[in-house]
């Protein structure tokens, strides 16, 4: 079995730093890097893809509301038309720095609100993928389970890896339940390694409500800006590793 292991990295601002981004990319096989909306900056984003290219790590850009006191996590209303051309303006600002770095970005992901509202919601992910599209029909789509996102993709003839979010509970549809819920964000190590295990051995996740639900994903993500995060996704790697390969999803998916 080839998985791709990625985690959201770039998430600092100016000389503020989260996470462990140089650490987590001798671990992980993509990167999703923010863009400068919800985190991030020119600097940060320059030097997060140098790093992943000097360790064949794939990047992707991690798109979301403007929102740096929120950190993308609010929802926020904003007219469709307009809301599309902030998610071109993040496509072009990393797809310009990997290429002067002799980078290139292969994948892309919604964030935070945005990615759970565009995931719940067909009438909006439809003009939100189209702007992918548009940008670059060769990018692939990295999602959580969203029959509104994936539908989407396919009229637009994107392809999608489905990720599973191994910290991130989710709802019996495979929607992530909103955070602000108890047992929503999952923060015992063991229980997210055995969450992974399950999803390897039995292609079953157990849904928020406590039903086994089949997930059939490309890629599992492991968040950079958690307590320990270092070390858990050094563990999820052992456990994708003890199944198949980790594999970066633009050579699962190859054209």
């Amino acid at each position: 079995m080839d998985i791709d292991l990625n985690a959201d990295l770039g998430e600092g601002f100016g000389p503020w730093r989260m996470g462990e981004d140089e650490a987590l990319l001798e671990i992980v096989s993509s990167a999703n890097v923010a863009c400068g909306f919800h985190a991030g900056d020119p600097v940060i984003m320059d030097r997060t893809v140098r790093m992943a290219r000097d360790r064949g790590v794939d990047v992707g850009a991690h798109v979301g509301f403007p929102d740096l006191l929120g950190f993308g996590r609010r929802p926020m209303q904003i007219d469709v038309a307009e809301l599309a051309t902030y998610i071109t303006y993040q496509l072009g600002a990393l797809a310009g720095m990997a290429r002067s770095a002799g980078h290139r970005m292969t994948h892309m992901s919604f964030h935070g609100a945005l990615g759970n509202m565009a995931a719940a919601d067909a009438a909006l992910a439809g003009p939100l993928v189209r702007a992918v599209a548009d940008f670059d029909p060769g990018l692939i789509i990295s999602s959580s389970a969203s029959r509104a996102i994936e539908d989407a993709a396919e009229r637009c003839g994107l392809r999608v890896a489905r990720t599973f979010l191994a910290d991130r509970a989710c709802d019996d549809e495979g929607l992530l339940v909103p955070r602000k819920l108890p047992g929503a964000v999952i923060h015992e190590p063991e229980a997210v390694l055995a969450r992974v295990r399950q999803l390897l051995e039995e292609g079953t996740v157990t849904s928020h409500g406590g039903r086994r639900i089949p997930m059939n994903v490309r890629s599992i993500l492991v968040h950079g800006d958690t307590p320990g995060a270092v070390e858990l996704a050094r563990a999820v790697r052992g456990v994708v590793e003890a199944a198949g390969r980790v594999l970066p999803i633009s050579r699962q998916m190859a054209p």
